[in-house]
């Protein structure tokens, strides 16, 4: 039997895995306020979590934005949590004006930090939301100085990416949209961030690698043009792309690891948790691949739900249409 990653590998190059791969997390949080009820779950699974039920360990594990507090990033970004186990959100923005932006220095490390919102949210983290969109809005020179000063750094991290991956896959978090389409609109992205992502996925794609990309909100809209940046396979979710878009738009196009419906889980009933999971499986499913699922479980899903929804992962992994 094929690892998970190699059934990813098979999903996302239409190579007719055995299964439907099936990636699960439960979030710090989570793991915080049921800590023992997790544990025996994962214990039961090992087929999606190894060992983690007897080595996971919470204050090892849980990166550092997602403590209680202040952290300051390497861009001079202040991320600012009121809840232990939950992810930080940026409250400090460094480049306040678009003179700031002229004399912004990108960051001297290398050492292959990629971290989730690495590119747009990135200019979002340094600017604001606000002033990002003002930006974008009026074209100023300094916008492009901005992406320009993120990129470079971001292809000096990619490089050492590359050198430190073993594996087959090379993998990328960035929100590009809202709950209802991109903030910048369709037509900006393409002309201000498509550049970077392709020149970012290159030299992942040049080196031989697999390019795997998580992105949050409604982004059904540019999925052909994340395919045409280099990405292999997209994360998308569900309920903020809707089913039948990405049926139309990805089936047997672009292959998907389909975030299913985190918006929906807290209220879920058993039967109404397995029914969303084979409708997506139906839906999206094809022999030759180009279907993952994946699971995200927050502290605001009871133990109970969280276990019938794996349990019927374990069953639909197995599907054949």
């Amino acid at each position: 039997m094929s690892t998970n990653e190699e059934l990813l590998v098979k999903a996302m190059t239409w190579k007719s895995p055995e299964t439907i791969p099936i990636s699960i997390g439960f979030l710090p949080a989570a793991w915080k306020k049921y800590g023992e009820e997790v544990r025996a779950i994962t214990a039961r699974y090992p087929q999606f979590f190894g060992d983690i039920s007897e080595r996971y360990n919470y204050a090892a594990h849980t990166p550092q934005t997602y403590h209680e507090g202040t952290y300051t990033d390497e861009w001079g970004c202040v991320w600012e949590n009121i809840q232990e186990g939950m992810e930080s959100m940026v409250k400090g923005h460094p480049v306040k004006t678009r003179e700031d932006i002229r004399a912004l220095q990108i960051p001297d490390d290398r050492t292959g930090r990629i971290p989730h919102g690495f590119m747009y949210l990135r200019l979002l983290d340094l600017r604001g939301f606000e002033e990002a969109m003002f930006d974008f809005a009026e074209e100023p020179e300094e916008l492009q100085m901005l992406i320009d000063k993120v990129l470079e750094y971001n292809l000096l991290q990619v490089e050492v990416v590359i050198k430190k991956t073993s594996g087959p896959i090379i993998y990328f978090g960035d929100d590009l949209g809202m709950q209802n389409g991109l903030a910048i609109g369709r037509e900006k992205w393409v002309k201000y961030l498509k550049p970077c992502f392709t020149a970012i996925y290159k030299k992942c794609r040049d080196a031989g690698k697999l390019v795997y990309m998580h992105t949050d909100g409604c982004i059904w809209e540019i999925m052909a043009e994340l395919q045409e940046t280099g990405v292999n396979m997209v994360n998308p979710q569900y309920r903020a792309n809707g089913l039948d878009k990405l049926v139309r738009v990805c089936k047997g196009k672009i292959p998907i690891n389909l975030d299913l419906d985190r918006q929906y889980l807290p209220f879920a009933t058993p039967y109404g948790i397995e029914q969303h999971i084979r409708d997506c499986v139906e839906a999206l499913y094809l022999p030759e691949g180009g279907l993952g699922l994946s699971l995200e479980l927050g502290q605001d899903v009871q133990p109970d739900i969280a276990e019938t929804a794996i349990a019927a992962l374990e069953k639909y992994r197995h599907y054949r249409s």
